[in-house]
């Protein structure tokens, strides 16, 4: 395995701290036949604890975005690669010093869910009602535009 080189916090332009010596990276797995979207409650000890979110974290300096992603995917909710169709990824958070890359995939088959002690709780929730969950501060933020992201790929896959 390469070294995990990309864990640490960033003191960013913006002026907050991000996780992640390379930027992150996450995964928004969507099930189109019944138009929802995997989402994940961070144990309350994690950045932004408590709140919900997507599979996702710091990217090492050798990973892609979407490397990054799927490794955060298998390591947080035990779902393999193997089951996962990526289909876009998307830079919606760009500080220059930090990024967030938010992969869309689709999954290829019904997978049971395990999740690792970074989450809570892991389920399936219609896209429509995700913005009624307390969201993950970065994700509330960019969720309007990632949900018409999700949207056109949606349309695109029927």
């Amino acid at each position: 395995m390469a070294t995990r080189d990309g864990d640490g916090w960033v003191e960013c332009s913006c002026g907050s701290k991000h996780w992640g010596l390379n930027g992150a990276a996450g995964i928004l797995l969507v099930d189109t036949q019944h138009d929802t979207a995997l989402m994940q409650l961070r144990a309350e000890w994690t950045h932004g604890g408590q709140t919900w979110g997507i599979p996702g974290g710091a990217r090492d300096s050798h990973e892609t975005a979407i490397e990054a992603a799927i490794r955060e995917l298998e390591e947080e909710l035990n779902v393999s690669h193997e089951v996962v169709d990526v289909v876009h990824d998307v830079l919606l958070t760009d500080h220059g010093t930090w990024s967030y890359h938010t992969v869309i995939g689709l999954l290829s088959s019904v997978h049971e869910l395990t999740p690792n002690e970074e989450s809570v709780e892991a389920r399936w929730v219609a896209i429509d009602e995700i913005h009624e969950l307390d969201l993950h501060p970065g994700l509330a933020q960019v969720w309007p535009q990632l949900k018409s992201t999700v949207r056109e790929v949606i349309s695109a896959e029927q």
